[in-house]
């Protein structure tokens, strides 16, 4: 398997686990795409941080991104804007790696307010060492997924086609 570049951006707030984050890839042996910054002294907003990041994921130099802000929260919404970004907010170790095996995550956004650099650390190794299950019901939850993108593109309302069953409901 090829290396896997990843794509890492922290505004004033995130550059906080800049080291960590930084640190973590490079032991592990990814590429590193660093969009940066490396300073808190003057505020850099997160959604010029996501543009960027998504950016990076659609134009192919990198396949994954970590985006860190001071709780994650406002990198994730900004980057779930993008297409083709499944970005989300991962505090737990569970959650890194489901999103991608269920849900084809490609974006980790980290809180610097809200994890250390060890919890750091082992969110990003989850979340790269995962792989999309690749699962009949999980390709087609992104299909709904896109059709949404799709029907923002064109300014259409309403949800996606198809129905959900009890049993699917049931079955996760």
């Amino acid at each position: 398997m090829s290396r896997l570049n990843v794509a890492v951006a922290f505004d004033h707030r995130g550059v906080h686990l800049r080291d960590a984050v930084l640190g973590v890839l490079r032991e592990g042996g990814y590429g590193v795409v660093d969009l940066g910054t490396d300073t808190d002294e003057y505020r850099i907003d997160y959604p010029d941080k996501a543009a960027e990041v998504g950016a990076a994921i659609r134009s192919g130099s990198a396949e994954r991104g970590v985006l860190v802000c001071g709780s994650g929260v406002g990198a994730s919404v900004a980057a779930c804007k993008i297409a083709g970004i499944r970005a989300a907010i991962c505090h737990d170790v569970y959650s890194a790696h489901q999103g991608v095996e269920h849900d084809d995550m490609n974006v980790l956004c980290l809180g610097s307010e809200v994890v250390g650099p060890s919890l750091t650390v082992d969110l990003i190794q989850v979340f790269l060492g995962a792989r999309f299950n690749g699962g009949e019901r999980y390709v087609a939850r992104l299909e709904k997924v896109r059709a949404l993108e799709q029907g923002m593109k064109e300014g259409a309302r309403g949800g996606t086609t198809g129905s959900t069953s009890e049993k699917g409901m049931r079955d996760g």
